[in-house]
């Protein structure tokens, strides 16, 4: 590895479908970024308990998620690709963490505030998600940290969390930087809101082109305009401004053929994907071994900081 290479991380829970919004918010990143980079991409199990209570379920999103990255272009001998329960070392330092952690500090949190504010029961492993992140973060050295601007919480609760760290216990930790394409960072749904599986307007990743076609005819249109607003943001996504303008132009008030238009780009973008996943699918105890190296070699890299994290607290001799 190059001197001048950083390292790059970040997860994703297994907790359903990707769409366009999980692709071009965060998980493209991960494929451009390949490349010049030390990358460290997991699976969020520890993180998903929250959410998902049912050990079937949970396994097979975890699976999901693998396909979903190689099929997007992740390369297994270029990143390390692994299940975050199989660094236990991160949760060994999430207690750390929890030693030096008010509780004020974290009902800053954005999932604590969301769920307070519908008056959810709130289990502790919500609470503490940010100082779990954090452990995820800060064990594997991480530089560079890809989020959608709405997680760019998260490495801050890193970095404020390994700055009091250092404090009290000398230096240790590197801050970690966000990472967020500008021009991506909120990804538009169908109705015009975040693209997001709680509001029920995605297009799925590896949708088939029926699913594609049914979702964008059914893009929320205004009709005072003569561009449509939702169709055309997706669009950009898809093709560049000199193109778009051009369509639109000589389309203006015809929403139909500007939503075939851009049905058309979507199924020729997912297409390929959709298939390389269909593809990887036929051979799981593959897939699974990517994932069993991928934890060793992060596991190996947690417990090297460990050792030094342990004797800085005081539980190392």
């Amino acid at each position: 590895m190059s001197n001048t290479m950083k390292t790059l991380l970040s997860g994703v829970k297994p907790t359903g479908r990707p769409h366009l919004g999980n692709y071009f918010g965060a998980m493209k990143q991960f494929v451009d970024n390949q490349k010049d980079n030390d990358c460290y991409f997991f699976v969020a199990d520890y993180h998903a308990l929250n959410l998902i209570q049912n050990a079937n379920e949970l396994k097979q999103g975890t699976i999901d998620i693998v396909l979903d990255y190689l099929a997007i272009g992740l390369d297994p001998k270029k990143v390390c690709l692994f299940k975050q329960s199989d660094v236990p070392q991160t949760a060994e330092l999430c207690w750390i963490f929890n030693a030096i952690t008010t509780m004020p500090y974290l009902m800053r949190a954005h999932a604590y505030k969301d769920a307070e504010a519908k008056n959810k029961e709130i289990s502790v492993g919500t609470f503490d998600y940010p100082l779990l992140m954090a452990a995820d973060i800060l064990l594997q050295e991480a530089d560079i940290v890809p989020v959608g601007r709405d997680q760019k919480q998260h490495v801050e609760y890193a970095r404020d969390t390994a700055e009091k760290f250092n404090r009290i216990f000398g230096d240790t930790f590197k801050l970690p930087q966000p990472l967020i394409l500008e021009n991506v960072e909120t990804v538009p749904g169908l109705d015009g809101q975040k693209m997001s599986k709680s509001y029920n307007n995605t297009i799925p990743l590896f949708a088939e082109d029926e699913e594609i076609k049914k979702a964008c005819m059914a893009i929320v249109t205004d009709s005072s305009g003569e561009i449509p607003t939702n169709v055309y943001a997706i669009h950009r996504l898809f093709r560049d401004e000199a193109y778009l303008k051009k369509l639109y132009d000589e389309n203006k008030g015809k929403y139909k053929i500007l939503k075939e238009a851009l049905i058309t780009d979507v199924i020729a973008f997912i297409t390929p994907i959709r298939e390389r996943r269909k593809e990887l699918a036929k051979d799981l105890p593959a897939v699974l071994q990517i994932l069993k190296q991928g934890g060793e070699k992060a596991k190996v890299r947690a417990e090297n900081k460990m050792k030094e994290i342990r004797e800085k607290v005081g539980v190392g001799f």
